[in-house]
């Protein structure tokens, strides 16, 4: 079982940046391919950004060159740097840890869940 717990979210100006992170506990993060996903009001859980294991990245077409994720394995944790903010990005932010190897960007694929941490952006 691995818990996650998410931070650092917040309300921030479109052009601006956050830095989400994710911290695990129960189990070794390195374990799993890690994934952010996020939630706007009223619409589907989408996926924005994918770890695995080696470290390769896969970002969605609408945040990529704008988001980067990371992993730091001795804390145990997964970031999300996220620059040039627009309204649209705003949504409660997920991270996911994913148990496969097999590269995956639909959210039934995940094991474990964050709570979430709501991201802002204000026009």
């Amino acid at each position: 079982q691995v818990q996650l717990v998410e931070s650092g979210g917040g309300l921030v100006q479109a052009g601006g940046s956050l830095r989400l992170s994710c911290a695990a506990s129960g189990r070794t993060l390195s374990n799993y391919a890690m994934g952010w996903f996020r939630q706007a009001p009223g619409k589907e859980r989408e996926f924005a950004a994918r770890i695995n294991r080696s470290g390769t990245t896969y970002y969605a077409d609408s945040v990529k060159g704008r988001f980067t994720i990371s992993r730091d394995n001795a804390k145990n944790t997964v970031y999300l740097q996220m620059n040039s903010l627009k309204p649209e990005d705003t949504a409660i932010y997920y991270c996911a840890a994913d148990a496969a190897y097999k590269r995956s960007y639909d959210a039934e694929d995940y094991d474990y869940w964050g709570q979430g941490t709501q991201v802002t952006v204000s026009s």
